[in-house]
């Protein structure tokens, strides 16, 4: 006969929690999970933004030989300077203000330059008496869509709606009507299949073709508007704040390869 176990209580689990912490010599104990993970980048930094931690994903596509080689620097004296001076901007934020950023859909460059999406979160980490100590994060690489979820099709036409009209003002209750679905729905099941939410996707989709342009020598005002911006100025405020450059620089990184 099967033994019915007692449902833990808050205090158990906490009374649980507080000796497993005062166990722990090592506090980086994560370190070896997060290697274990190839499309997901972990950090821990200090209060000067300078990295403590990171895992193997991270020095790999910093183009490093060890862990060594990037311990104590920043953002700033690992990547290239376009990119590492908006990624200290962000760092300095988050440990300034305490305010932990979440979602925030990122385009990278591996060393080789070849671009890639991913979501990063950045949480601050705190001390006993509540200041600020540093910071953590991951940066986790954009999944292939899960095409078994059983409102794959329908949300999927939605999304084939977006590539093929963004360059036009795209409403997500449009895309809801498309789907089927409710708003709530829709942004829901964007998130699960695509690991995206509505606008999210209208933005990667956007900065795509803009990156696939910019190769070129068309004006950057006509690419502003040919992928759905109609202010150039809002334009290169996106397109920094997600690729971490702005339009003009971007350009001029392509032409350097």
């Amino acid at each position: 006969m099967p033994t019915t176990l007692a449902a833990p209580t808050d205090t158990t689990v906490q009374t649980d929690r507080t000796l497993l912490a005062a166990s722990l010599a090592n506090v980086f104990f994560a370190e070896a999970l997060f290697d274990a993970l190839p499309d997901v980048v972990f950090f821990v930094k200090g209060k000067q933004a300078q990295y403590l931690l990171a895992n193997r994903t991270l020095v790999t596509r910093c183009g490093l030989p060890d862990k060594k080689a990037l311990l104590g620097r920043t953002v700033s004296d690992i990547f290239p300077s376009s990119f590492g001076a908006n990624y200290l901007q962000q760092d300095l934020q988050v440990l300034s203000t305490g305010i932990d950023i979440h979602d925030q859909l990122e385009l990278h460059l591996y060393p080789n330059r070849a671009p890639g999406w991913c979501v990063t979160h950045k949480i601050v980490l705190r001390d006993t008496d509540g200041g600020i100590a540093g910071m953590a994060g991951i940066s986790r690489d954009l999944a292939m869509p899960d095409k078994n979820h059983p409102v794959y099709k329908r949300v999927a036409a939605a999304a084939r709606y977006i590539h093929d009209h963004y360059d036009q003002q795209l409403q997500i209750s449009d895309l809801a009507q498309i789907a089927d679905l409710s708003v709530s729905q829709v942004e829901r099941y964007f998130q699960k299949i695509f690991s995206l939410n509505p606008r999210q996707m209208i933005i990667k989709t956007r900065l795509d073709a803009a990156s696939a342009m910019l190769a070129g020598h068309d004006n950057i005002t006509d690419i502003a508007a040919a992928c759905g911006y109609h202010d150039h100025s809002a334009f290169t405020r996106q397109f920094k704040a997600t690729v971490g450059m702005t339009p003009r620089a971007y350009r001029l990184l392509l032409q350097a390869r």
